[in-house]
């Protein structure tokens, strides 16, 4: 049976080309019942040429540009690494290309040993240099802590920041302007703001309200580096995928073939902390599920149908054995103060302090700069539009 814009079963309207449903924070779907961020997503592709010959031309135009900024440098750009798919990849392509890449990973001590492993062979064989931020083990588990005590869905907030902050810093230390990322919104989409916000200010109040020790080792990027770097240091924000053809599937077998690359069992599942974020956390205390991100984007593009699409998502999601009784040993908490706080209502970050107002007050700024390339176009569609309230 086909997939109909309704679902007679759950009662909820789903887009008639991916699988968000009206679940999903400031949806709209059109006459046809396409939602709008399936319009989002045809308006980037017409913008940037994703996967095109006009595209492929833009973003080679951009590779000359960065080898002439580079010129005489160590390194002419920074990839952040994760030991997952496409920032791994992102490496081999800037090899391919001619670049000299340094790679930069912020490690929150809770990478797995497959991430570590991978990170290692990858980069090995390309020889390329890294550059990494450790954080203190005691500080990432207070920040952690801190935020699953303020029963708020970022539990990961401050890892996805402080990636963020390591790789301008690494750039600025070598002289390099311009950050090349690993995301595409055509595999991946662009994560509406719904319970997926994260600024320096929204990490610093939780942690300053819910913390117990003093943030030495946590690289906080708050709002006046963050228009440091974009305004004065005009470091570069690129993403090669919004342009070029990529396939994640195709992706992953190179590197395993090339590289002896392993596969981690699902999207964002290299780090212990997102495996509990995206398997437990999250649908068990906020009934979401992000895996219809990545699964919407397979859809929309026809890599699998949306009744498979929604037949997964509608599956448990994979949990490692044991992850649940590491989380509440590394952040100390006995199973019934973990279930205590797992029954508390649910909080927002439009509940606590944040730089969201002043994103909108300088929405005409931050279109310039997204632009530019000085921040990322994503920042500006996510964060500089007032955002429907979240309860």
């Amino acid at each position: 049976m086909l997939l109909d814009s309704r679902i007679d079963k759950a009662g909820v309207r789903i887009c008639s080309r991916c699988i968000y449903d009206e679940r999903v924070a400031s949806i709209s779907f059109d006459e046809n019942g396409v939602c709008n961020y399936c319009h989002q997503v045809d308006t980037l592709k017409e913008q940037y040429g994703t996967g095109t010959p006009e595209g492929e031309r833009k973003f080679a135009a951009i590779v000359e540009e960065i080898k002439r900024a580079g010129h005489g440098k160590q390194y002419d750009c920074v990839i952040g690494v994760s030991g997952g798919t496409d920032s791994s990849y992102m490496v081999y392509l800037a090899k391919k290309w001619g670049l000299r890449p340094l790679a930069v990973h912020y490690d929150n001590t809770w990478n797995s040993a497959i991430a570590t492993q991978n990170i290692r062979h990858v980069l090995g064989a390309l020889d390329v240099d890294l550059y990494t931020h450790v954080i203190d083990n005691k500080e990432a588990d207070d920040i952690f802590r801190a935020f699953f005590y303020a029963g708020v869905a970022e539990i990961e907030a401050s890892t996805d920041l402080a990636l963020a902050e390591t790789m301008y810093r690494a750039a600025y230390k070598y002289g390099v302007h311009y950050v090349l990322e690993g995301h595409s919104f055509v595999t991946e989409g662009i994560t509406p703001v719904g319970r997926n916000y994260f600024d320096g200010e929204y990490i610093r109040s939780i942690h300053r309200r819910f913390g117990n020790m003093p943030m030495h080792s946590y690289p906080l990027m708050t709002f006046e580096r963050f228009l440091w770097w974009s305004c004065v240091a005009r470091i570069k924000k690129i993403r090669p995928f919004w342009y070029i053809n990529y396939s994640k599937e195709e992706a992953r077998a190179f590197l395993e073939r090339e590289y002896g690359w392993v596969y981690y069992g699902g999207h964002h599942l290299e780090n212990r902390m997102t495996a509990f974020f995206h398997g437990i956390y999250a649908p068990g205390k906020f009934g979401a599920d992000f895996r219809n991100n990545t699964l919407s984007a397979l859809a929309r593009i026809g890599t699998i149908t949306r009744e498979e699409a929604w037949a997964r998502y509608n599956t448990p999601p994979k949990v490692e054995d044991e992850l649940l009784s590491y989380f509440k040993k590394r952040l100390r908490l006995s199973d019934d103060e973990y279930q205590r706080v797992m029954r508390q209502e649910p909080k927002c970050w439009q509940d606590y302090p944040t730089y969201k107002k002043r994103f909108e007050a300088l929405r005409p700024l931050f279109s310039v700069l997204a632009k530019a390339s000085l921040v990322p176009m994503s920042f500006y569609l996510k964060y500089c539009f007032p955002a429907a309230e979240q309860r």
